[in-house]
């Protein structure tokens, strides 16, 4: 008898909010033999600053069956140091660098070290959280430099990917998510009076109806929590 290779789940960044409650989900759907947790402070973990982890990480995940979904919920938009700039004057090239290092090189060098692992037959979803701030047509307002060009910077990444995944994984679909405004640390000290906040059991949710309904025909794109296109 041939034993199976068990199809799983990967969710780095499993430990922030939207994270944990996309694992809480996509566990508790029963769709997948195991759903593997990646972050900074599980075993194994990655820090997306540090390549030879990364590589680690997914040399531990591949080990472990076929992976049919993998979701980028890392992120980066402020901390104790710096913040979103309102104008020029409030750019600094130290909490720019790490903004493109967290939000655009991070993940692209996942993208590097998962792809070659991704099965060559069958539906697989390679998922990474973006944000509508990161749209160069839908910026309305200015400011937060560092945050909307890491994540322009990040959706250019994800289109080229995409466009390199399905010469030989036609099946395939990788796509760029915005996920709307939830009620975590990246986003709280950010919700405005009429914007819509979301839990993250709530944005998981709906996040995931996307990801369900997405055909090879969406790969390379960028959608909501709606399903709904952004603009680039």
């Amino acid at each position: 008898m041939t034993e199976t290779t068990p199809d799983i789940a990967v969710i780095f960044g499993a430990t922030g909010g939207i994270g944990a409650a996309l694992t809480r989900r996509i566990t508790a759907s029963g769709h997948y033999g195991s759903v593997l947790e990646l972050g900074r402070t599980t075993k194994p973990g990655f820090d997306l600053t540090d390549e030879a982890s990364i590589a680690a990480a997914l040399s531990a995940v591949a080990e472990k069956g076929s992976i049919r979904l993998a979701l980028d919920a890392t992120g980066y938009l402020h901390d104790s140091r710096s913040g979103p700039e309102k104008s020029l004057r409030d750019i600094d090239p130290e909490a720019m660098a790490r903004s493109f290092a967290l939000n655009a090189i991070g993940p692209a060098l996942l993208f590097k070290h998962l792809v070659p692992l991704l099965p060559r037959q069958g539906r697989t979803v390679l998922a990474t959280l973006s944000a509508r701030v990161g749209s160069i047509s839908d910026n309305r307002m200015g400011g937060w430099y560092a945050y909307r060009a890491s994540k322009a910077a990040l959706n250019q990444i994800t289109r080229s990917a995409a466009i390199e995944i399905a010469r030989k994984r036609p099946e395939a679909i990788c796509v760029a998510l915005h996920p709307g405004t939830v009620d975590t640390g990246l986003s709280r000290p950010f919700a405005r009076d009429g914007l819509e906040v979301q839990s993250p059991d709530d944005a998981a949710e709906r996040l995931m109806a996307v990801i369900d309904g997405l055909t090879p025909a969406d790969t390379g794109g960028f959608f909501d929590h709606k399903g709904l296109p952004v603009p680039w």
